[in-house]
């Protein structure tokens, strides 16, 4: 998909956004709101470890060299996180993702931001700085 295809679907959903988001229209509410997905996000991921097991969590320190370069770091680091979602699991989490991403473009609507803007800056960021961008 070239970046004009990726540029009208992004104002495409932030346009949809903005016909959606009637009753939440507030910056405080938008606000709460996407604060209040992102802990659903984490529910549905906590779900598929304790109530379906399709995900296992085995979480400990990370054990890294003291010698290891910060690009050699990546193979050093563990996900904790054993198995893939299941078909449920993974439609709950894509759902919560979902929503996720609504309350971002609704953001992004209420501070006259344009949400492909931000997702190519980004993108520019990393591609500058990559893993020093988090240094």
């Amino acid at each position: 998909m070239d970046s004009s295809m990726k540029d009208l679907l992004c104002s495409e959903f932030q346009d949809t956004v903005e016909r959606c988001l009637v009753r939440h229209k507030s910056i405080l509410d938008v606000m709460t709101k996407l604060q209040e997905s992102n802990a659903r996000i984490n529910r549905a991921i906590a779900k598929a470890i304790t109530a379906c097991g399709c995900l296992k969590m085995t979480a400990s320190k990370q054990r890294v060299p003291q010698e290891v370069s910060l690009q050699e770091l990546r193979a050093y680091m563990e996900t904790h996180l054993e198995g893939q979602p299941c078909e449920n699991c993974l439609d709950a989490i894509e759902v919560e993702l979902g929503n996720h991403l609504f309350y971002v473009a609704g953001l992004c609507n209420l501070l006259n931001v344009n949400l492909y803007d931000v997702l190519l800056k980004e993108h520019q960021r990393l591609s500058a700085l990559g893993i020093f961008k988090f240094c």
